[in-house]
């Protein structure tokens, strides 16, 4: 019955501190003020003040974390929508997404070597780029650390929605295909939902990236383990 109540409270919680979070971003279109961010902030800050383990916040965040499944497969409706077209992109979407993977890959392996981390922390890094769950099974497979992964994919993916704006401009990249290719294979689904905010064809393309992106890493990171390291 406890576990029942702290669940409840849990949930409530973060739905809550969710809708405050998009209340605000609604009133000022601030990327600093992305509802994810912001909720997260929040939930973080009431668990630092209250003294409240995470153990005990994921008795209900448990069930939220399950969604995270269906919330993915749920962007399949999008590119249904956008099919024809997405089916004459198939080639760029498909290159470009390998292309983000290597990067990806290569940036993780690079760090690592640069700050001298250890195998297992190496193995939680690498698969950064990529959506949440992908990266967890990715991750512990490996014998990394699966929740410090969801951690470091949830901070590549807010530095792509931050950061991706700028590199746009900076390289001129305006077509809708560059910019879902690069922000889905960055930023996975954090990166895809500010896709779609610019449109339902830039959010499609984000959202096959992300996928594919999360297919190649899946197949590249033991081949890169194995000629790297």
């Amino acid at each position: 019955m406890v576990n029942l109540i702290i669940g409840l409270i849990a949930i409530i919680g973060t739905i809550a501190s969710y809708m405050l979070a998009r209340a605000l971003y609604a009133r000022h279109r601030i990327l600093l003020f992305l509802p994810f961010y912001v909720a997260l902030t929040m939930i973080i800050v009431v668990l630092v003040i209250g003294q409240i383990p995470y153990d005990t916040y994921m008795i209900g965040g448990q069930w939220i974390h399950a969604l995270l499944g269906p919330a993915v497969v749920a962007l399949a409706y999008p590119l249904y929508e956008q099919r024809e077209l997405l089916r004459r992109l198939a080639f760029p979407i498909l290159l470009g997404s390998l292309v983000g993977a290597l990067v990806g890959l290569f940036t993780g392996l690079l760090l690592a070597k640069l700050v001298n981390l250890d195998d297992k922390l190496l193995y939680t890094l690498l698969p950064k780029s990529v959506t949440t769950p992908v990266a967890m099974d990715i991750s512990e497979s490996l014998g990394g650390i699966a929740p410090l992964a969801a951690i470091l994919v949830i901070v590549a993916g807010l530095t792509g929605v931050l950061l991706g704006p700028l590199m746009f401009r900076i390289f001129n990249l305006r077509t809708e295909l560059g910019r879902g290719v690069g922000i889905g294979s960055a930023s996975h689904a954090i990166g895809t939902a500010t896709a779609f905010e610019n449109s339902e064809l830039e959010g499609s393309i984000s959202t096959i990236a992300m996928i594919v992106n999360a297919v190649f890493v899946s197949i590249l990171t033991p081949l890169v383990i194995s000629l790297f390291m």
